[in-house]
């Protein structure tokens, strides 16, 4: 049990100089935030601290400049759509490490430039994480989208802030994601589904290993499900296949079993691009110039009729190139068929990254227990893996 800032006593915290690790890695339209989600989600932490009279520092990364300054990765933008939501100036320090910038006062929000302008950030550097944790008497590791990495401004500062004698705590939205997916993990009602999607098997071959032996049912689909149709012996035309890992599916079918459900028919199509014809297909006709580019209609129903029945459902990844609007359809109904479930009292959890935009597009999100803002934690977590950035916090009573 790790420390969190819900069980701080928000008295204690007036005045106190506190350094806030969200995840304000954002898409951004040139100077423009074009989505502001992690900005939203980051808000609880940052409001509960202002609320309280804390001195507010926030840290955060945006894109990879590899430890150089580029000023197309600037968090300015990020500062001024911070204040906009949060509703109050939110000043910025356009050094990443302070310098020259001047603290702020009581129920003051200061946003320091880019971290990962920091050649140091990426290989945890403890001089660099102690120079952060100098400038706070607490530190709050509100970015679970980067728990699974170890960085000098998740893991280092985390490290050096309680050398000195103090606290590192989880935010809210930090401890949110792991109450979430650890219920969903430690003792889940069933029957538990799993569903999985997306481009690679690789990515998630550690996933269907630790779930397969907890889920009750395995559901598997997008591109991911071509190398296991390939490990059938079906053939899967011009489509994405991992062909060093077809072994590994074979061997995966062997020990998963009846657990594992994949895709009975598809829509394939002559290419990827919008308006390409498209046909549905039975899985075993699929030909030479095919992309198989979605789960088919009778896939639907079958997942639907699985998910129905769920009391606890997990779900990472679409179904296929659910960006084309015309290859949308298997992952709009995943989609609604797990929003029915959460209706109907299941426990929904949407793993980020690509199944999050998925449910934004079908317009369930509102009707799902929570969307993870963090697509490779949350995997790490799904595969029963110890996240840095979690490990490093103080241990709780």
């Amino acid at each position: 049990m790790k420390k969190t800032l819900a069980n701080c006593d928000p008295s204690v915290l007036a005045g106190r100089r506190v350094i806030v690790r969200s995840d304000l890695n954002v898409p951004m339209d040139g100077a423009r935030v074009a989505d502001d989600q992690r900005i939203v989600a980051s808000l609880p932490t940052i409001r509960m601290l202002v609320d309280a009279g804390a001195r507010v520092l926030v840290l955060s990364h945006l894109g990879r400049p590899k430890g150089e300054v580029d000023p197309g990765l600037s968090l300015a933008p990020v500062a001024e759509r911070l204040g906009a939501v949060l509703g109050r100036e939110v000043r910025f320090g356009p050094d990443p490490l302070g310098r020259g910038v001047a603290e702020p006062i009581s129920g003051e929000v200061v946003l320091l430039e880019n971290t990962r302008f920091e050649l140091g950030e990426t290989r945890n550097d403890t001089e660099l994480a102690r120079s952060w944790a100098d400038l706070g008497d607490l530190f709050v590791n509100d970015a679970f989208g980067t728990a699974h990495r170890a960085h000098a401004s998740t893991v280092g500062i985390a490290s050096a802030m309680r050398s000195k004698g103090g606290d590192a705590v989880s935010g809210l939205l930090m401890a949110r994601e792991l109450r979430y997916l650890g219920d969903a993990l430690r003792e889940p009602d069933r029957p538990f589904v799993a569903i999985l999607g997306g481009a690679k098997i690789s990515g998630k071959i550690d996933v269907i290993s630790a779930l397969s032996s907890r889920v009750d049912r395995l559901l598997v689909g997008g591109a991911m499900a071509n190398t296991f149709f390939r490990a059938l012996g079906l053939d899967t035309g011009a489509s994405l296949v991992e062909e060093d890992r077809i072994e590994m599916a074979r061997e995966l079918l062997e020990v998963v079993g009846d657990t594992l459900l994949l895709p009975t028919d598809c829509i394939v199509a002559e290419s990827l691009e919008a308006g390409s014809r498209s046909r549905v297909v039975h899985r075993s006709q699929v030909e030479d110039a095919d992309h198989i580019v979605d789960v088919g209609p009778e896939t639907v129903t079958a997942f639907d009729e699985v998910i129905g029945r769920a009391r606890t459902v997990v779900w990472n990844g679409p179904m296929g190139v659910f960006e084309v609007p015309d290859f949308s359809r298997g992952t709009e109904g995943v989609a609604h068929s797990v929003a029915d479930a959460c209706d109907g009292g299941a426990l929904v959890v949407v793993g980020g990254g690509d199944s999050a935009a998925a449910a934004h597009l079908a317009g369930v999100s509102d009707r799902l227990s929570h969307i993870s803002s963090g697509g490779g934690a949350s995997l790490a977590l799904l595969a029963g893996q110890e996240l840095p950035g979690v490990e490093s916090l103080s241990d709780g009573a």
